[in-house]
């Protein structure tokens, strides 16, 4: 490798790698949420565990799914959920509102991968506060987790290639912000459609075949769905490579449609604070 090459990719390292790190440092500066949210979320995996036992009260399955099949799925979808979750549109907003858009516009870094490095890092962190409740849900409400690595090196390509696709479609939201004044109504409202759609909820086995191929055409489900099928077993790994194919197809699309939508929104950039 050349050393001019060699420098240059030290040097992006150094830059990408300070902003990576400021990011558990900030997580951990507000600790008390991780708590908060901790406890939140053993409530809410004990409602699903009681809600879906009383619908399988008087059926061995649902469209295919067994209750053990289905609880092992909508139990690693909520601990799994940071990855569907992004801040970028309330974090874009918030720089529009408060006049800091401008500055981070001028910094010498590469503007969408800055912010493409912290939502990595961010999501990291997340799932590494979230090992306590995986090893609960284990415990306490039989959560079954694969023995094999193959099955957890497929999870984990399928779960990058799924954040990755979130955060381009997100990117083109955030865009909005540019046009607007506020994005907190916007934000939550992605929230909630990403909730649904992602298969955080309720599996995507379940939905009804118009509904489903609604939900299989929009990116939420690459994100989650995917990557929780094949860790939950309900995908086998021999459907892996199609559906990597489709999250690359997705990541591809997103990533060139995203340098766009920027391109073009940039040009509507108004400060409003400063």
């Amino acid at each position: 490798m050349p050393s001019s090459t060699w420098q240059f990719l030290k040097s992006k390292w150094r830059v990408y790698g300070a902003l990576a790190a400021m990011e558990p440092k900030l997580f951990l500066a507000y600790r008390i949420w991780v708590w908060m949210e901790f406890i939140v979320q053993i409530v809410a995996m004990t409602i699903f565990v009681y809600f879906w036992r009383a619908v399988y009260q008087n059926a061995n399955t649902l469209s295919g799914l067994s209750l053990t099949q289905t609880l092992n799925y909508v139990l690693l979808a909520q601990i799994l959920a940071p990855v569907m979750a992004t801040r970028l549109i309330f974090t874009m907003g918030y720089g529009m509102r408060e006049g800091m858009i401008g500055i981070e516009l001028l910094r010498p870094v590469d503007f969408q991968a800055r912010y493409y490095v912290e939502s990595l890092t961010d999501v990291v962190v997340a799932l590494i506060t979230k090992l306590p409740l995986l090893l609960l849900g284990v415990l306490i409400f039989g959560i079954r987790l694969p023995a094999d690595a193959a099955t957890w090196a497929v999870f984990a390509i399928s779960l990058f290639l799924g954040f990755t696709v979130i955060f381009f479609f997100d990117w083109i939201l955030a865009c909005l912000a540019f046009y607007t004044t506020e994005v907190w109504g916007w934000s939550y409202l992605r929230y909630g459609l990403g909730l649904f759609f992602s298969g955080a909820l309720v599996p995507l086995d379940m939905m009804p075949d118009w509904l489903r191929s609604l939900t299989l055409a929009l990116p939420f489900a690459q994100s989650l769905y995917v990557p929780v099928s094949l860790l939950s077993g309900i995908t086998p790994l021999a459907g892996a490579p199609r559906l990597w194919l489709v999250q690359i197809l997705w990541l591809v699309g997103m990533a060139v449609a995203s340098r766009l939508v920027f391109q073009r929104a940039i040009r509507a950039v108004t400060v409003q604070g400063g």
